[in-house]
């Protein structure tokens, strides 16, 4: 700590704290974001590290389980979906990211307490006005084919993110960087000037797209040159079918017994389909040691497993959540009068029980979590048919008005939502035409339907998903992940201002103004943010309690039978 420079912010943060304005999670984690490492961190906030938010139900563990060393060997079997991949900054699954996290590798990582550390990062340290940061680079890393992970792996990485012909989604969330602008400082070290100040960078490198490239074999496409700094090589990759991950024996991470990890000898990601009974029925049977519900999140395997003896759930409280969006360059989305009054039809406390069976927080029309640490408090509208059948009748639909709405099957609990919207805005003159369809088929199109209802996963700052899912580019464009195509200048430049802005209190009142202008005329309704469970099979060790059930597996082990 003593030779450890601070950002001139972290002085600033632990008086925010001594006075109360921040808590102790709160300081440790923007502490750390700003360069901090987290041992000085802890150390400065006079606490521990914080504990998870997860609990594992207890309904569904047999006696306590003692405290036992890991076991090499074996192979984990997950059930999931195996999807057509090329390049994975055009992921817009977290499925695939799963799958191949285990060959290539983050920059950072974020854990289950919203704190992100380093990962193929050594550290990074940002200027006191936010608008430089500097990332120093481990060394003596390897890919998988032998060749040494180095400053051209970052710059050229960054280069795919901010290629607008690529697509990628990072192209939004680091709307402040271009390409011209990664410098590139020596073998190991790489320097980013900004266009404005932003201090969640650390962060946006975890974003589940942003797997670090090998400049010298990557071409576009992944699975014809899988090199990555990851603890398992890829075996096969069969869409619709598994895929086969095989350990690597010269990872740079160590396990517990000072070996490199993995502890596994291999990991079988299999596709079982959209049919979520099937996943249950396996993990049951013991043909599955884990279910991946990195897409899913849903109540199923709550209610389905957690009174099996054999299957442990892991649970929290996310910021995954289900969005009720409309595209506002499409009649007749393109009238807010419209937009307000299908949003009025929700009956949110009932959607949440007959969806999610409660399993949740209620939701405003605004794309922030109660628990992200920039949320403003707002009242819950009110289901109010009357007022929204006025609305329409203003916006020219004295009659009524019918649409589509596009949902996917997999997702039951959105099928749900669709329903119970469904009978509820009947009232107001809606009449809503449910258009299923398989999830895959869903996300070929999220971003094209005028009227859908979108999962969205946890992201762990407000900021971080409005500047994925609402924001424009320099030339006034949707980025790629805006899907409602709304662009509010007045919204945009708010944003910009609380991306830079370190005093939590003070970003909390422009996130006020963020959530009013959202709620008011914005594109999208929430009901409810939804709670996870992560199953998976007694013997089964390490599967880490991350809200957004993200696999990271390095250090996860299977007891012998």
């Amino acid at each position: 700590m003593q030779n450890e420079k601070l950002h001139p912010g972290v002085p600033y943060l632990q008086e925010q704290l001594r006075k109360g304005k921040i808590s102790r999670r709160e300081f440790i984690r923007y502490a750390v974001l700003l360069g901090t490492s987290l041992a000085t961190a802890s150390t400065l906030a006079a606490v521990p590290q914080p504990a998870t938010e997860f609990t594992t139900e207890a309904a569904v563990k047999s006696a306590p389980r003692k405290a036992v060393t890991p076991v090499r060997g074996g192979t984990l079997k997950i059930a999931s979906r195996v999807h057509k991949v090329t390049h994975p900054a055009q992921f817009s699954w977290v499925a695939p990211s799963n799958q191949l996290r285990q060959v290539a590798e983050y920059l950072t990582q974020t854990d289950e307490n919203n704190i992100t550390h380093p990962l193929l990062l050594e550290k990074w340290e940002a200027s006191e006005d936010l608008k430089t940061w500097t990332l120093y680079l481990r060394k003596g890393i390897k890919h998988n084919n032998g060749d040494e992970f180095n400053a051209d792996d970052v710059v050229f990485t960054f280069g795919q993110w901010l290629d607008e012909d690529v697509g990628s989604s990072m192209l939004g969330l680091m709307s402040y960087l271009q390409p011209e602008n990664i410098e590139k400082v020596d073998d190991y070290t790489v320097r980013l000037y900004l266009d404005r100040p932003e201090i969640a960078v650390p962060e946006h490198l975890f974003h589940y797209p942003a797997l670090v490239l090998n400049h010298r074999t990557f071409e576009g496409d992944f699975l014809k040159a899988p090199h990555g700094t990851g603890p398992y090589t890829l075996v096969e990759y069969s869409e619709g079918g598994r895929v086969l991950l095989k350990r690597r024996e010269d990872y740079w991470q160590k396990g517990e017994d000072g070996k490199p990890l993995p502890y596994l000898d291999a990991m079988e990601w299999i596709d079982m389909g959209e049919d979520f009974t099937a996943w249950m029925a396996a993990i049951r049977a013991g043909e599955v040691d884990v279910l991946d519900m990195g897409d899913l999140g849903g109540i199923d395997a709550y209610l389905g497993l957690k009174d099996d003896p054999n299957v442990a759930l892991l649970q929290a409280a996310t910021a995954q959540v289900r969005v009720l969006r409309m595209r506002v360059d499409m009649e007749p989305w393109s009238d807010n009068n419209v937009r307000m009054a299908l949003k009025l039809c929700q009956n949110r406390e009932k959607i949440m029980n007959l969806a999610y069976f409660g399993q949740g927080l209620l939701g405003a029309d605004f794309h922030v979590y109660p628990k992200h640490p920039e949320y403003c408090e707002k009242p819950i509208p009110k289901y109010d048919p009357e007022r929204a059948k006025q609305l329409l009748a203003e916006a020219g639909y004295p009659d009524g008005l019918e649409v589509n709405l596009a949902v996917g099957t997999g997702w039951p609990d959105v099928v749900s939502y669709a329903e119970v919207l469904k009978e509820d805005a009947a009232a107001a003159g809606f009449k809503i035409n449910i258009n299923t369809m398989p999830n895959a088929q869903y996300w070929e199109k999220w971003t094209e339907v005028d009227l859908g209802i979108t999962p969205w996963t946890h992201r762990p700052l407000g900021t971080m998903v409005l500047n994925l899912g609402y924001t424009a580019d320099a030339d006034g464009n949707p980025v790629p992940w805006n899907e409602t195509r709304w662009v509010d200048d007045e919204f945009n430049q708010l944003l910009i201002q609380a991306n830079g802005t370190l005093d939590v209190e003070e970003r909390r009142k422009i996130f006020c103004d963020l959530e009013q202008i959202m709620m008011d005329r914005g594109p999208i309704g929430i009901a409810w943010w939804q709670n996870i469970h992560i199953p998976f099979r007694k013997g089964v060790h390490g599967v880490p309690p991350h809200p957004t059930a993200y696999a990271l597996f390095n250090q996860v082990w299977k007891e012998k039978a």
